[in-house]
């Protein structure tokens, strides 16, 4: 395979003869399409920068395969690192200008609204920032690139900024940009108003690869204890955005439908809760992280988060999402003498009650 991949190298370059370059590409696509192809790829510097600078090819096809192969190698986490740490001037083939790093070439595909392959270039960056390791270094790439994460979320907000491409895996990287602490504060500053841009994706039902992106960036902002206050209160108002996916068409009293939230009143016959259990697990842990101060616990509680929970326990089936929202409820119905803290957060958890936790929710886990 390697003396295969050394004799395909010269004709995965830019300025390879058309009809040559074209198959060649496409074996390499072949080959990163099983693990044993990909340990071999990742092994050829030289080819890795090849994909990179076929990403600007004039001819579509070949950029897109070449986008492909990438998707693929990224999705490796040991390729995804390769990639990252490419010595672009060393590996560059002859006769070939080096590239710009992977993340800079992607980011100038997905910020060109006439791209054709923009789609794969965020599927990339979602690969190559999953890995909590290399998310920090893509993050300094991302800043020196001169771009910003707020000019990111205004293409990801604007309806058809490219047309030939429908960027919903821009949702996926902000929740993986948002596992940053910096990234966090940067989407939370109060000037910006970047998160309630945001907010109504939490229900954005053309996409569950959106949604779930923005779902996983909200609970990944409610870590930030010191914000909470600001989220809950009207300049922001996440609560009903976490809550209106995990409400069904059931009728409350007129006493319990006016403690709601105005958007989770007398909710129309036609209302469907969230149907990806992963995302309602997301959901119920972004308001557990939000109960973490007692002043946000009483707020929740007074907003009648309960009764949305309790029908949503009578209907939820999977078992991690049960456990996610019993966890919750625990919470919510006892009362603060019982849970004495203030900051649930500042609570020292005994190591043998860990490691019963932990017990638990692999319990949990291999029944599945």
């Amino acid at each position: 395979m390697e003396k295969a991949i050394d004799e395909l190298l010269q004709f995965v370059q830019i300025g390879a003869r058309l009809d040559l370059k074209g198959v060649a590409v496409d074996h390499v696509l072949g080959l990163t399409g099983n693990t044993e192809g990909v340990e071999a790829v990742i092994n050829k510097p030289k080819l890795l920068v090849s994909l990179i600078c076929l990403l600007n090819d004039n001819t579509v096809p070949i950029a897109q395969d070449a986008s492909l192969s990438l998707i693929n190698i990224s999705a490796n986490e040991k390729g995804a690192s390769k990639l990252l740490d490419l010595n672009l001037k060393e590996s560059c083939p002859p006769l070939q200008n080096p590239p710009e790093d992977i993340v800079k070439q992607c980011l100038n595909q997905i910020f060109d609204s006439n791209s054709k392959i923009a789609d794969q270039c965020c599927m990339i960056l979602s690969n190559i920032t999953r890995p909590i390791h290399l998310l920090e270094k893509t993050i300094d790439i991302f800043e020196d690139s001169g771009k910003t994460i707020e000019e990111l979320i205004n293409i990801f907000t604007k309806k058809e900024f490219n047309k030939k491409a429908n960027l919903h895996y821009l949702g996926p990287l902000l929740s993986n940009l948002s596992q940053s602490g910096r990234v966090r504060k940067y989407i939370l500053d109060k000037e910006r108003c970047i998160i309630q841009r945001l907010l109504p994706f939490s229900g954005y039902r053309k996409s569950l690869i959106r949604r779930g992106g923005i779902i996983g960036t909200l609970k990944n902002c409610c870590f930030e204890t010191d914000f909470h206050e600001w989220l809950l209160s009207e300049e922001v108002d996440i609560l009903p955005r976490l809550l209106l996916p995990l409400a069904g068409n059931e009728e409350f009293d007129e006493e319990d439908n006016d403690k709601l939230p105005l958007d989770l009143q007398y909710l129309p016959d036609d209302k469907v809760r969230e149907e990806d259990p992963d995302i309602r697990c997301i959901l119920l842990e972004a308001i557990t992280q939000l109960c973490s101060k007692r002043i946000n616990r009483e707020y929740i509680r007074n907003k009648n988060t309960y009764v949305i929970l309790r029908e949503l326990h009578k209907w939820e089936q999977d078992k991690k999402a049960l456990v996610a929202c019993e966890n919750l409820v625990d919470i919510l119905i006892r009362t603060e003498d019982e849970i004495v803290e203030d900051n649930l957060k500042e609570i020292k958890i005994p190591n043998h009650l860990v490691e019963t936790f932990d017990k638990i929710q692999d319990d949990v886990n291999n029944s599945e």
